[in-house]
């Protein structure tokens, strides 16, 4: 079963979400409904640091055991940092994909296109809906 989803992120509807750090930087991941979908995560494919993305741009890529899936920018940056534990971890996206399992940090292009995300009660929904 899936844990909660953080209220103190955001969410988009191809399940990544974003946690804004107030200083016009994010932290961005895969929630745990994808992990669980994905199942066991054998490797992490990082972008480069610098690396510059519009919102819905795939920003990594996830292999599990049953196929390679991209993870898109929730909103559009600048990658100014990845999760280098991913390189000889990528079981920690399985393991705690709300904390340790984040993938990139971004400088945020527009704070603005976080108003297009979902709260965590709004992705639950499409999340439950997605299920039916």
């Amino acid at each position: 079963m899936s844990k909660p989803n953080p209220t103190d992120r955001l969410y988009s509807r191809d399940h990544e979400w974003v946690k804004d750090n107030g200083d016009g930087t994010a932290i961005i991941g895969i929630t745990d409904h994808a992990q669980e979908m994905l199942t066991d995560i054998v490797f992490v494919e990082l972008p480069e640091i610098g690396k510059k993305v519009a919102k819905s741009d795939p920003v990594a890529a996830v292999e599990s055991v049953k196929s390679v899936s991209d993870v898109y920018a929730p909103v559009g940056g600048e990658i100014i940092d990845v999760n280098k534990k991913l390189e000889e971890s990528p079981e920690l996206i399985n393991q705690d994909a709300f904390g340790e399992g984040w993938i990139v940090k971004m400088r945020l292009a527009d704070a603005g296109e976080l108003k297009t995300l979902l709260s965590a009660a709004d992705y639950e929904q499409l999340v439950k809906e997605e299920k039916h």
